[in-house]
């Protein structure tokens, strides 16, 4: 137990705070602690907590109660004093419902008599607010720009992109703002142009809690721009000259190689030549001192045979002196051709020439787009036995109906498809009743299901389903809430990808992005799902005239609506054009 001062002393004493920065959490209460040491009774000091002026006061006590009159309006109401270990020599302002403007730094200050002290101490708050909202905004130069937005987090979050395998993402941009609270809001903005991404996922981190959320959206491959004609004339003609840049500089470079091979050989054959030429120079002035030597005593002819051989020898002499310069002219003007020859090679169809090298022929034809796969698509079809009573099933099993005398089906007259889905990617497209006098429902649900009487269509009861309904478009289970759509679809896409674990619908003929469960761990069968509940019209399966792996390609030749081929598309069903002044082609509709 340390020793207490009395009351009214004069002795001196330090004011400590704590070391490590206090962290709050919006809305929540935090203490600021301060204590003397040595340890003394603070019971009759005057104590004040304040920010970066004396006078902006958080908490006054003095007198022995607190003093309110005189605090920041902020703080009014929203601080008190924690006076268990006052007698103690320590005390601690406490904040209540802490906000934004919180955050900073704080000082605490202990006067007794005419000696005071002081301490400073720093205060981080942090809160995580909204998830991010993800959605497809449309083409952006050679891409899909996807944009995420969120609010309510303080301080400024962390935005992170990533693909389906986990890779980072660079932000394409990024933009903050806050509020009359002090909370942030963030949209940031990303260009995809990996067409094989598939999904792509927005998290915001808080880097004071360490604490994130994280959506993902599903990008189909049709969505991407096709590239321009001349973007692809461009560069197939560039790897072409570059092939022909290649091939020219190695034909170059053998005729260089074969001429300096030559040239070695004429000099090696030249240096021969010319020791041959000093050798017979030497057989002949040997020759002619022998002919001097032995001339006869009959006069000054000398032997007839040798001066034969040395005529021999000087006439050898002379023609070889003859055709050396002539052979050297001949070899520099064969140099200078060559050379001449070298700056204007040129290819040719039937091989002459000084480079006969040929490109192979011209570049095979390129499918410009995503892979095809060969796997044909395995069209949907009902399943007739598993039809409500109120339905009827059409012959050909893609179209489904209301009976006549059954205007409202009372929630249980639905129907399966055919053929049941274990993995992989598969999708189907539904055509609609047009308007909002029918009531209807599709997508997937298990084969265990629930489907007689009253039942409720929802993720945790094994149904991944939207529809139309009297409070709008929404999806199962409704909240009271549709979704904001530009106008009701009039063909929906539904799009399954069972590893995932994720079921997503898009507006075929406008080329946007529904609605997306959250992901799910499928397990068992899945099963197209249909029920119509009231109104006129029907539900028809639209043949697929082909796929991309199981992703939506828009069919230029299928029966159904056309759609628009589609750049872009908004997500979560907010308002965001593909293209402006890009109308959809007049729909078709399904026989």
């Amino acid at each position: 137990m340390p020793l207490l001062l009395p009351a009214g002393s004069a002795e001196e004493f330090m004011v400590l705070g704590p070391t490590e920065p206090l962290v709050a959490v919006l809305g929540g209460d935090v203490e600021l602690p301060c204590r003397t040491a040595p340890a003394r009774s603070a019971e009759n000091m005057q104590l004040r907590w304040f920010r970066s002026k004396f006078s902006e006061a958080v908490l006054i006590y003095e007198d022995g109660r607190e003093q309110p009159e005189e605090l920041m309006a902020q703080y009014a109401g929203r601080t008190s004093l924690v006076t268990e270990l006052l007698g103690q020599g320590q005390a601690a302002v406490l904040i209540r419902d802490v906000q934004a403007s919180d955050d900073g730094s704080y000082s605490c200050f202990f006067r007794e008599g005419e000696f005071y002290e002081e301490a400073s101490l720093e205060l981080k708050v942090a809160g995580v607010g909204s998830a991010p909202r993800v959605r497809i905004t449309g083409p952006e130069e050679d891409g899909v720009r996807v944009e995420c937005a969120a609010s309510g987090w303080f301080p400024k979050p962390q935005v992170h992109w990533r693909g389906g395998g986990g890779a980072q993402f660079p932000a394409f941009s990024e933009a903050h703002a806050q509020d009359a609270r002090g909370l942030f809001s963030v949209e940031a903005a990303l260009v995809v142009r990996d067409r094989s991404v598939g999904n792509v996922t927005c998290s915001l981190h808080n880097p004071i809690l360490g604490q994130e959320k994280a959506v993902a959206i599903f990008i189909p491959e049709p969505f991407f721009p096709q590239a321009p004609l001349w973007k692809v004339t461009f560069w197939v003609s560039l790897a072409a000259l570059g092939l022909l840049l290649l091939g020219a500089g190695y034909c170059a470079h053998r005729e260089h190689s074969r001429r300096l091979r030559a040239l070695r050989d004429r000099e090696t054959l030249l240096r021969a030549k010319e020791e041959d030429l000093r050798a017979k120079e030497a057989a002949l002035r040997a020759t002619e001192g022998q002919a001097q030597g032995g001339a006869s005593p009959r006069g000054d002819q000398g032997d007839p045979e040798r001066a034969l051989q040395a005529r021999g020898l000087q006439w050898d002499l002379r023609l070889e002196r003859l055709s050396r310069p002539l052979s050297l002219l001949s070899g520099m003007a064969a140099h200078a051709v060559l050379t001449l020859f070298q700056g204007n090679c040129r290819t040719s169809s039937d091989g002459g020439g000084a480079c006969t090298w040929l490109p192979g022929g011209r570049p095979s034809c390129m499918q410009i787009g995503g892979r095809r796969s060969s796997r044909p698509v395995r069209p949907v079809t009902l399943d007739p036995g598993s039809a409500d009573p109120s339905l009827v099933v059409s012959q050909e099993r893609r179209r489904v109906t209301l009976k006549e005398t059954c205007e409202d089906s009372g929630g249980s007259g639905s129907v399966l498809g055919l053929e049941g889905i274990t993995a992989g990617r598969c999708h189907w497209e539904v055509e609609v009743p047009d308007g909002d006098r029918s009531e209807w429902v599709l997508g997937v649900c298990r084969e265990d299901v629930k489907r007689t009487g009253w039942y409720v269509e929802s993720p945790e009861k094994g149904f991944w389903v939207v529809g139309q309904f009297e409070d709008g478009f929404c999806p199962c289970p409704k909240d009271g809430t549709p979704l904001p759509l530009r106008q009701l679809p009039r063909r929906v896409g539904v799009f399954l990808d069972y590893s995932e674990g994720d079921v997503s619908f898009y507006d075929m003929t406008e080329g946007s992005h529904i609605f997306s469960f959250p992901r799910a761990s499928f397990s068992g069968t899945l099963f197209p799902y249909f029920r119509l509940k009231s109104g006129v019209g029907s539900l028809t399966i639209c043949p697929m005239a082909g796929v991309s792996e199981g992703l939506p390609v828009p069919h230029n030749n299928s029966p159904c609506e056309e759609p628009l081929s589609p750049p872009g598309s908004s997500a979560d069903g907010a308002e965001s054009p593909l293209l402006p002044g890009n109308e959809a082609a007049a729909p078709r509709h399904c026989p």
